[in-house]
């Protein structure tokens, strides 16, 4: 089973574009919210992560992950691919 993963993103934003990329490369399907299309998107994350967050806010399953270096940094531990399949343990 793979991990629902959203990504909270705004236009011109190179770490969203990167993340974007490293989840496309490991063929990770995500849903997109560009904050730039709906104000909606800008509220509902300000909600989850708090306000001053930056962009991007990456989300996999129940789990923050946080922005595009997070994301890498998992990749890079060895444990980006667990949580895509849907493996929990990110520690």
């Amino acid at each position: 089973m793979t991990a629902a993963i959203e990504i909270f993103t705004r236009p011109g934003c190179g770490y969203c574009s990167a993340a974007r990329s490293l989840l496309t490369r490991k063929k990770a399907a995500f849903t997109e919210y560009d904050v730039a299309r709906d104000p909606k998107f800008r509220d509902e994350m300000t909600t989850r992560v708090g306000p001053g967050a930056t962009y991007p806010q990456i989300f996999i399953g129940e789990l923050h992950v946080g922005g595009c270096d997070d994301l890498y940094e998992l990749d890079r531990a060895g444990k980006l691919d667990a949580l895509l399949a849907g493996e929990t343990a990110a520690s």
